[in-house]
């Protein structure tokens, strides 16, 4: 479920500083942090299993009594950054994305080592359509944990969704962005090999580079169907590998892989692979690359 529609509320809570002080502050915010975001946990795990069955006042109360136990725990200790992580991280939930940058530019200040901070400064400035200055917080995220998947996937998405932006700056090359973008989709797998999302992710980027690697692409699929469950699963991997053979001018092979595409629910997207066979590869028709690209034949 969404809970942007609480964002005017806290709002309203935030702005008349409704949250009382403590009567005594917590010795230990470490603790009492601990605390609150196993409450804020909870309240959000129990309201997204009741999806619209969701008891909306009761949400409502518990997430104003969490607004005011953060209130109070930052007003007790302004310095304390890990409470504007969590507190904004919250609001950010609540579909506060502003309210939610304030706190989290407050705990960069304050620590300009925490790399979930990085990483939610430079997703809220790509929504901003600021890409160029998202790229450094992406960047500084994965300096500070590069084991994390999750920054490189989102570098790698920056890049890919960007790319017009990047191109027009003339900092960038094409084929600069084609290389930084899929080292940063392949580098999420490799930290990710479970994550079949960062796999997938990794198998579609083949499609957006200027210059095709086909036959590295023709390998991945083939790998990655045999991790997948029988079926639907391993049938989409087909699909891909049928549009990469085209692209090898491998064309029998595709039709001979696609026959071997069975479940009624790619039936779409099976026809549609079908009756590009017939024409040049995408890689030699550049209109035809284009559209190909950003068709949701597979994806």
């Amino acid at each position: 479920m969404s809970f942007a529609r609480f964002g005017l509320f806290f709002l309203g809570l935030i702005c008349a500083g409704l949250a009382p002080l403590m009567a005594v502050p917590p010795a230990d915010p470490a603790e009492r942090l601990k605390e609150l975001v196993a409450t804020q946990k909870a309240i959000f795990e129990k309201a997204e299993a009741a999806g619209d069955r969701v008891d909306e006042d009761a949400l409502r109360t518990e997430l104003q009594q969490l607004a005011n136990d953060y209130d109070k725990l930052i007003r007790a200790h302004q310095d304390f950054a890990p409470a504007y992580v969590a507190y904004g991280l919250m609001l950010g939930k609540a579909g506060m994305r502003k309210e939610s940058v304030t706190m989290l530019l407050r705990a960069n200040q304050l620590d300009k080592d925490i790399p979930i901070v990085k990483n939610q400064l430079g997703n809220y400035l790509a929504e901003e359509g600021k890409p160029l200055e998202a790229l450094s917080y992406f960047m500084a995220a994965i300096k500070l944990e590069p084991e994390e998947p999750l920054y490189h996937y989102q570098l790698g998405m920056l890049l890919y969704e960007a790319r017009e932006d990047f191109l027009k700056s003339a900092e960038w090359s094409r084929a600069a962005i084609d290389d930084t973008m899929q080292k940063a989709f392949l580098r999420a797998m490799e930290l990710a090999p479970d994550d079949w999302r960062y796999s997938y992710q990794y198998g579609l980027s083949f499609y957006e580079l200027e210059k095709g690697d086909w036959e590295t692409a023709l390998t991945f699929w083939q790998n990655f169907e045999k991790k997948l469950r029988p079926g639907v699963e391993q049938e989409v991997c087909r699909l891909h590998q049928a549009k990469v053979l085209h692209e090898l001018q491998r064309t029998d092979e595709a039709r001979r892989l696609l026959a071997q595409v069975n479940d009624p629910a790619l039936s779409r997207q099976k026809n549609k692979i079908a009756d590009t066979l017939d024409q040049p590869p995408a890689s030699q028709n550049p209109s035809a690359s284009e559209s190909a690209s950003s068709s949701d034949t597979v994806k």
